[in-house]
């Protein structure tokens, strides 16, 4: 893939993506490939922010006229009350990962559960009859949350470890504007909760580097899937992981987070830029720059 050098003039709009640390964020590689094939006159930047600097950075994001910006760990809940508006779904989601400049102020919303269910949309499926099974209940399966109620899957199953925080996560949606049909369950009952997951998602850090032979499935779960089950797991390094090498070995349909990652960024893109963003251009620049 060839795509054309940006060139910085004294006309070009700043967006960027702010975190601490950011310098691993690989946005900027997918974002200013997608800008060069818009021929839009504008370049993605990483900034490092220190929390007890963040305040101080948005007021002077808004006097520099940046017109947008991602937002990465610390940052993403912390945000929140320093904005005009929030979406919906980043208020149920409890957190911000993409912000824009309106006439109002600082608008933020969360782009990760459209990323999420874009490459499911594609799919030939009738979602109302596949209840949605996800691994995990951290930040990231927050999202998956509210991307499987979207979706339309008729309950959303979450599996943890610990009851207390299990609890917690459910409490978390009482009040939620999605009112998600979610139940929680301990990890002890995966075997029974298996066979009836049309969607299973990964969304622990089991299986990253560098325990990257780990699943959080065994083979003899992994069996319990009907054969029309979706997996898919939110890690993609390494791709695929044990646990996509275990679905795709038993005939299942897989998802990596390479593909989130792509399409939270391309939801983000067109709402800074009114525009369609090529997202084959910025899943290019991604595999080929890091994978």
């Amino acid at each position: 893939m060839v795509i054309k050098p940006l060139t910085v003039k004294g006309t070009t709009q700043l967006l960027g993506v702010i975190g601490y640390p950011v310098k691993h964020s690989m946005s900027p590689i997918m974002h200013n490939a997608a800008i060069a094939t818009l021929g839009l006159d504008y370049v993605y930047l990483p900034f490092p922010i220190a929390p007890d600097q963040l305040k101080t950075a948005i007021d002077g994001f808004a006097a520099i006229g940046l017109k947008g910006f991602n937002i990465t760990i610390p940052h993403k809940q912390t945000i929140m009350p320093l904005l005009t508006d929030v979406s919906e779904v980043a208020q149920a989601i409890g957190a911000v990962n993409t912000v824009w400049w309106s006439d109002q102020g600082w608008c933020g919303t969360n782009t990760d559960a459209a990323g999420f269910i874009a490459p499911l949309k594609a799919l030939s499926r009738d979602w109302s009859h596949a209840p949605a099974l996800i691994l995990g209940n951290g930040g990231a399966a927050r999202a998956v949350v509210a991307a499987c109620h979207q979706l339309g899957c008729p309950n959303v199953l979450v599996v943890g470890r610990s009851a207390d925080k299990l609890a917690a996560f459910a409490q978390s949606w009482e009040m939620s504007p999605l009112q998600p049909n979610l139940s929680v369950h301990t990890w002890d009952r995966l075997d029974e909760l298996l066979p009836k997951a049309g969607l299973v998602v990964n969304a622990t850090p089991i299986g990253m580097a560098p325990k990257i032979e780990a699943s959080p499935l065994t083979d003899g779960q992994m069996a319990l899937l009907p054969s029309q089950t979706i997996a898919y797991d939110l890690i993609y390094v390494p791709r695929p992981t044990r646990f996509l090498q275990q679905v795709s070995a038993a005939g299942l349909v897989t998802f990596d987070g390479l593909e989130m990652l792509v399409q939270q960024g391309a939801a983000a893109l067109e709402i800074w830029t009114q525009q369609s963003p090529p997202v084959d251009v910025m899943r290019q620049a991604l595999l080929e720059h890091v994978f």
